[in-house]
């Protein structure tokens, strides 16, 4: 049983290795996709005029106490 599953495994490995889409395009994809990735958050940051409220500091006034 050993031998036949080393047979096996031997062939596999042997095998010529088509590139399938993953091998072409795969480090192509993940790179778009993080310059993607990078160019809308630098946009949403830098341009969309948020407001980051970020600390409360000398935006809220105490009321006035009422006895």
């Amino acid at each position: 049983l050993a031998r036949g599953i080393r047979h096996t495994a031997v062939r596999q490995a042997h095998r010529k290795h088509e590139p399938d889409f993953h091998d072409k395009y795969g480090n192509l994809v993940l790179l778009g996709g993080a310059a993607a990735f990078v160019t809308v958050w630098g946009y949403v940051l830098t341009q969309a005029g948020i407001e980051w409220g970020l600390s409360p500091v000398g935006r809220i006034t105490p009321k006035e106490w009422r006895e």
